[in-house]
């Protein structure tokens, strides 16, 4: 911590001889603060997710247009290399303003002369739909016209010349256009009369100034604003790399011309004298060797969070966010430039994913229902649920994942094992069912929330720096059972909850912070996290639950991930759907030992396509952390396969 300066007043002759010291301030050192993290731990922890994302990405990435037509399945979807060609100019990896510049690589000035020669195009296009007689409405315009008009209404609402504020959105113009049945022109047109286009700008007495004339201004404001705009030009270039105009292997050329990628003859003169097959195997190895990183493509997925906790302590030992940023260059001097690259990066590096980002916990909150059911007597260890596939008491329905198969009769253990969701929706079903077989939602929910927050998910985890507040779900008590409603957790909540069951009860106030000791090493301040609960229940109870999870590591659904890890593991996975044109979110959390717990591992990816991709990373943290690897091979490890594997969660 900061120290405070010392200081001397002195009275001195005409050539500096000190007369006389009137007063003296001694300089004092700051104290000193000691985290919990394990440094090295932490370094490896986020290469690891790096790699593992990159690893997903080299898999998803195909070298089509529509790869996704006939997939309705979210795990299994696909993305277009086009996309992720365009992301160096949409996430500004390239920088497109030296394009223009007079020291631009020829490839260079071959894009933006595309660029130039397509934006004349688009221009005239534009100025013809605000101009004609009657304009096209949107449903009717192609793709790329109806996103450029989308952008202008966009940008004039950003710059509150369309006042979202004074707009009735119940009024007929406004369902037109939200609805695609009207034209921007006359949109805009009516607007001006009704009194959400913001006229003053254009005309200060709007009085003495007819619509007509209000709206060539607005036009003639129009075209000045696209004439500057990076993000239009951004914008074309979409469509001149989804059209073929500009080429993958133009960009690629162009990471090298702009110091992106280490030169490499060889490859540049392939790329140079090669086609579209040549780049796309070339983005993909760079892809695979991180040279190009997950954060850069803003693709799904290009974030997630980590948390390695002492399951005896409380003490964080790792708290990773991917992607992160150099700090050091935002602090003392601010380095401007550079932190308005990071607000404007789709990754979002500022926003921290262990600790902000909140998504239902899906399987992962299984153990909760199976710990209420048991302490309630709705079910007990060895009676079973007959997992037909489907639940079909209420409606909706809830699939099971196996469905169409099922998985029969299924007792506690198994299920958890099993991730059964018709068992865990029936548990759900009958805390919402009182003495007298009255069923009542709210029953249910009350009960779910109960144990919830015994597991301290109902506050932050008491970490020092800045977390979003924990939501138990209080909808529909079968699917909360299973892990969806709108529970939605962040990944520390999660830590400190598996954490719990780890240590059989103990719910620690996480901490980071491990004491503040004086320039002497004498200790100030102890932060040894703080227990003020404890979760009584049943030995028999705490066994069933943490077999079921031992099992769904050694016989369950993340076996082929285990497979030939050493060390006995607990755990559960996860998966929930937030899209269905987006891949799943993944969640995995677990401890270790399993005879004898140690640390808690938890990893959540945010759109992640399938737990097994969270599992994997939770593997290969417990591989450094015993010792099965080090931190040289992690930093010099490439993209980590990927599976498929279809796991039950």
């Amino acid at each position: 911590l900061q120290g405070s300066k010392g200081s001397k007043t002195m009275i001195v002759d005409n050539v500096g001889r000190i007369m006389q010291t009137l007063s003296e301030v001694s300089s004092s050192s700051g104290n000193d603060v000691y985290l919990t993290i394990d440094k090295n731990l932490q370094i490896g922890v986020y290469h690891l997710v790096e790699q593992q994302l990159a690893g997903v990405l080299a898999s998803k990435i195909v070298n089509e247009d529509n790869p996704n037509t006939e997939k309705t399945d979210s795990t299994h979807r696909l993305i277009p290399v086009k996309d992720a060609y365009y992301q160096l100019i949409g996430n500004n990896v390239l920088d497109i303003t030296h394009f223009s510049k007079e020291d631009a690589s020829p490839i260079e000035q071959g894009l933006n002369a595309k660029l130039l020669s397509q934006k004349e195009i688009i221009m005239g296009a534009i100025n013809n739909e605000l101009s004609a007689p009657v304009a096209t409405v949107m449903v009717n315009l192609p793709e790329d016209t109806k996103s450029y008009l989308n952008y202008i209404h966009l940008a004039l609402s950003k710059k509150n010349i369309i006042k979202a504020d004074s707009i009735d959105t119940n009024s007929e113009v406004y369902q037109a256009w939200k609805n695609g049945t009207t034209s921007l022109k006359d949109y805009l047109f009516i607007g001006i009369s009704q009194g959400y286009i913001d006229t003053g700008m254009f005309f200060k007495d709007t009085g003495y100034s007819s619509a007509e004339d209000i709206y060539a201004k607005l036009v003639e404001y129009i075209n000045e604003m696209l004439a500057n705009a990076p993000d239009f030009d951004k914008l074309i270039y979409k469509y001149l790399v989804k059209n073929n105009v500009v080429t993958g292997r133009e960009l690629c050329i162009a990471l090298f011309d702009q110091g992106l990628l280490n030169m490499d003859e060889a490859a540049y003169a392939q790329l140079a004298s090669g086609n579209e097959n040549v780049a796309f195997a070339f983005f993909i190895d760079k892809i695979s060797k991180i040279e190009i990183t997950p954060a850069q493509l803003a693709l799904d997925p290009c974030s997630a969070g980590a948390v390695v906790t002492d399951v005896n302590t409380g003490e964080v030992r790792a708290l990773v966010s991917y992607p992160g940023y150099d700090n050091n260059r935002l602090a003392n001097a601010m380095d401007v430039a550079y932190f308005n690259k990071l607000l404007a990066d789709q990754s979002l590096p500022l926003y921290n994913n262990a600790t902000q980002t909140k998504k239902a916990p899906g399987s992962t909150f299984k153990p909760i229902t199976a710990i209420a059911g048991l302490e309630e007597h709705v079910i007990n260890s060895t009676d079973p649920i007959n997992c037909t596939g489907i639940y079909d008491v209420i409606n909706p329905a809830i699939r099971c994942w196996i469905y169409p198969s099922s998985h029969g009769n299924e007792n506690i253990v198994k299920a958890i094992q099993d991730s059964c969701n018709v068992y865990f929706a029936e548990t759900g079903h009958r805390l919402s069912t009182d003495g007298n077989g009255v069923y009542s939602a709210e029953l249910g929910i009350s009960r779910l929330t109960k144990y919830a927050s015994m597991f301290g998910l109902d506050h932050k985890s008491g970490v020092e720096i800045v977390e979003n507040d924990p939501q138990i779900s209080d909808i529909n008590p079968e699917q909360s059972a299973i892990g969806q409603g709108n529970h939605s957790f962040a990944n520390i909540q999660l830590s400190r909850y598996v954490a719990t069951i780890a240590n059989q009860g103990t719910v620690f106030e996480l901490s980071l912070l491990d004491k503040v000791c004086d320039q002497y090493g004498n200790t100030l301040t102890d932060y040894t996290p703080q227990s003020n609960t404890h979760v009584d229940i049943s030995p028999e109870i705490w066994a069933n639950v943490k077999e079921g999870m031992f099992r769904v590591i050694k016989d369950g659904s993340a076996r082929k991930v285990f497979v030939d890890s050493p060390i006995n593991i607990a755990g559960k996975t996860g998966t929930a759907q937030e899209s269905k044109t987006r891949g799943n979110h993944a969640f995995f959390i677990s401890f270790a030992p399993y005879e004898a717990p140690e640390i808690a591992v938890t990893v959540n990816i945010p759109y992640g396509y399938s737990s097994t991709n969270a599992a994997v990373i939770a593997k290969n943290i417990y591989s450094y952390y015993y010792g099965q690897i080090n931190l040289d091979y992690i930093l010099n490890n490439n993209a980590l396969d990927v599976s498929d594997v279809k796991i039950g969660d």
